[in-house]
């Protein structure tokens, strides 16, 4: 087995996937290495996820899968402008996710008021994921808008993802006995002594 270290990174630079190398700071860079950092928030939920969440643990594992391969494409220049002209090759479906939301809301109460991050730490998890998410979403908006070739089935997939997200962290309190953490609208007495 190759090492892993290859010394070829030593001067900030890095190889894409079509043979070039740029700057480790090159924004298309930044989003994979974002997507990537998703990717572990999943892999961080899944480990603390409740007990009796395999089917949960299936889905998010399906879409680390899916962040991977949303990874290679944005790593390869070529292969990401030629999905932007076309927009219908991308192997990721953010339409797909839909029916994963609709399984994992069912059994939820109806949601009254908004919600903080928390609960049980597969749910605080998933709800960390879910705002990087939104970054990564934001990030790839942006450099589209600028000209890079992001192809907008990739934002469309991260925001159906980050609302995927969502209901999977309020799915793991369920499923954990564990209310949503409610937000009531108003800041707290500061505790006295």
């Amino acid at each position: 087995m190759p090492r892993i270290y290859t010394r070829t990174g030593d001067r900030g630079e890095t190889g894409l996937f079509d043979g070039t190398r740029t700057r480790k700071c090159n924004d298309r860079v930044d989003l994979y290495g974002n997507v990537d950092e998703l990717n572990s928030c999943l892999g961080t939920a899944v480990a603390a996820l409740p007990d009796g969440a395999d089917l949960l643990q299936q889905d998010l594992e399906r879409i680390q899968t899916d962040l991977f391969e949303l990874g290679a494409v944005l790593a390869d220049p070529p292969r990401s402008e030629a999905l932007t002209a076309d927009e219908t090759g991308l192997p990721l479906d953010g339409a797909a996710l839909e029916p994963m939301i609709d399984r994992l809301e069912a059994p939820l109460p109806e949601l009254r008021a908004f919600i903080l991050p928390g609960g049980h730490p597969g749910a605080a998890a998933l709800h960390v994921a879910r705002t990087v998410c939104r970054r990564v979403e934001r990030q790839a908006v942006a450099l589209r808008d600028d000209g890079v070739a992001i192809p907008l089935g990739v934002i469309v997939y991260l925001n159906r993802l980050s609302d995927l997200l969502f209901i999977a962290a309020r799915h793991a309190n369920h499923l954990a006995g564990r209310d949503d953490v409610l937000w009531s609208g108003r800041r707290a007495d500061p505790p006295t002594e």
